[in-house]
């Protein structure tokens, strides 16, 4: 009962991964939108773009963390 309800859990928890490949798609289309509209921007707007992967992969990694953290731990 217990080891089904660990594999529950670390399957519900591997959702937010999901979640985290939206966004980093997101990130970067919306960096080529904004490219495309002004190109003299581009390097800041780089800058911007590789912070916003930065933090959504960071999601992504706690929450894979939590789900081996499910399994593997308790």
């Amino acid at each position: 009962m217990a080891e089904g309800a660990k594999l529950i859990g670390a399957g519900l928890a591997t959702i937010a991964l999901a979640g985290a490949g939206a966004g980093i798609g997101i990130v970067f289309g919306s960096l080529i939108n904004s490219v495309a509209r002004n190109p003299s921007l581009t390097k800041q707007l780089f800058g911007y773009a590789i912070l916003g992967f930065a933090l959504t992969e960071a999601i992504a990694l706690f929450a894979l963390m939590m789900a081996f953290l499910i399994l593997f731990v308790f």
